[in-house]
């Protein structure tokens, strides 16, 4: 499985701490501390668990979009600019393997993004509880710190899908991968709802291979594939604890055509709504 492409990540190369996330959490804590709170009176300010602040702070987790938003009304209008501009400096590729992150600055500047897993939820949809189902159950274990450590990875790499918004994204997932139920039931809901979710962007489609379909041209296995500025298209596939760029233009070309077919295979953008609404029901 990948380091950060869909599944549980590599041990050839371990990822690497965020000392930008580290400095982020200090500078909260030296707003929160200049404001004379305690972590939990700012937690329940803001509304967020203790727990979530307190790794944060420690910078073993992304903060959430609005943290500085929340913040602004409990820490002040310049602590809300002090955090904005925290947020951008964090480092991008932080707790990626290494060889993960040629693909990953590709995918930082693409225009556009294909992807087809049969494996595992791709990384840039998967819900933290999804994501953290399946560090859980890496082989061989990771402690709690390395958890946190790709689960923020992960984090940080999703938001492509919203900073990005005239690169174009497209998605062709397996049913099968829902109806696996990794995680739990409601681990699945988390997914599904955040496919319904993410699938209303106007750049971003999401297409369900059905469990049932006799002319499938996915049997060679996930494939992703990228559009960069200069209309250049690379694919890229992963094995176990590695990955192969793909940049010949014959190959792409044939990852290309294969992506096309798989398209007009799966169900389309209303099908797969329809599908997922009747299965978060069920």
């Amino acid at each position: 499985m990948t380091a950060d492409g869909s599944g549980g990540g590599g041990t050839s190369s371990e990822p690497e701490t965020s000392d930008s996330l580290k400095t982020f959490g200090s500078v909260l804590k030296a707003l929160r501390e200049e404001a004379r709170l305690t972590q939990e009176v700012f937690a329940t300010r803001v509304q967020y668990s203790v727990h979530y602040i307190a790794k944060i702070e420690q910078g073993k987790r992304f903060p959430p979009k609005d943290l500085p938003d929340r913040a602004e009304a409990v820490l002040g209008p310049l602590a809300r600019r002090v955090l904005e501009a925290a947020v951008k400096s964090l480092t991008k590729g932080a707790g990626l393997a290494s060889w993960f992150k040629k693909w990953a600055a590709i995918e930082e500047v693409a225009i556009s993004l294909y992807a087809y897993e049969c494996r595992a939820i791709p990384g840039l949809l998967q819900p933290e509880p999804y994501l953290r189902a399946i560090f859980d159950r890496r082989l061989p274990h990771l402690t709690e710190e390395e958890i946190e450590q790709q689960v923020v990875a992960r984090m940080e790499r999703q938001r492509l899908l919203t900073e990005r918004p005239n690169s174009s994204f497209s998605f062709i997932v397996e049913q099968a991968l829902l109806e696996r139920g990794l995680g739990g039931r409601d681990v699945t809901r988390a997914v599904i709802e955040r496919l319904l979710e993410t699938g209303t962007q106007r750049n971003v489609e999401i297409l369900l291979m059905p469990l049932h379909q006799e002319d499938h041209s996915g049997f060679e296995g996930p494939l992703y594939l990228a559009e960069t500025p200069d209309h250049q298209w690379i694919g890229y596939f992963e094995g176990h604890d590695s990955s192969t760029l793909l940049t010949s233009p014959k190959l792409a070309s044939s990852m290309l055509q294969r992506y096309g077919k798989m398209r007009s295979q799966a169900l389309n953008c209303q099908a797969t709504v329809s599908l997922l609404e009747q299965m978060r029901g069920a």
